[in-house]
């Protein structure tokens, strides 16, 4: 697996949890190539390695959420505990506990996708600050310019997916719905 693929997956995974970028432990130990449950016991050998600041356990109203906003598919996935989420650091920490080459190449990839990140947060932020600068700088005709720029600064949220009609159609079902529509006209 490439490090530039393994970079975009990892982006993808994280997710703002307690106002920190995280990334949690199912979606690490897939990415390492090994079983959330061994991911775990690592963690919890070396527990002293993971201060509060580095990894987090999941309350059952954070991992309600997560399951309400699709980020899991449901409970079952979590094996019965609450997940972990780490931190930048913690995830810094965890390839040294995690002491295989994958898990380096790996931990390496995460790194590059918190900066990129971290990058593109920043510059839409000095972004914003030059627009607002420059808007005050204009009169209210440019109004309607700097609004339509500010709807291009915010991300898009994703459209939900059509939903497919459930059932079949007989011959009998066709003709009927064509008929309701040349009588509506």
């Amino acid at each position: 697996m490439k490090s530039d693929s393994i970079a975009l997956q990892a982006e993808r995974h994280i997710l703002l949890i307690r106002s920190q970028k995280v990334l949690l432990d199912f979606d690490l130990a897939e990415l390492y190539g090994v079983e959330t449950r061994a991911l775990k016991q690592a963690v919890k050998r070396n527990s002293e390695r993971f201060p509060e600041d580095f990894l987090f356990e999941q309350t059952e109203a954070e991992v309600d959420d997560l399951v309400s906003q699709n980020v899991i598919p449901g409970r079952g996935k979590l094996g019965g505990a609450p997940p972990y989420a780490f931190t930048e650091q913690g995830v810094a920490m965890l390839s040294s506990v995690l002491r295989s080459d994958r898990a380096v190449q790996v931990n390496i990839a995460i790194m590059r996708a918190f900066v990129r990140l971290r990058q593109m947060l920043y510059t839409n932020a000095e972004l914003a600050i030059k627009l607002e600068a420059m808007e005050k700088s204009y009169d209210g005709q440019f109004r309607a310019v700097f609004d339509t720029l500010r709807l291009f600064m915010t991300p898009e949220e994703p459209e939900p997916a059509p939903r497919a009609e459930i059932g079949f159609h007989t011959p009998a079902d066709t003709k009927t719905t064509k008929s309701k529509a040349k009588a509506k006209r």
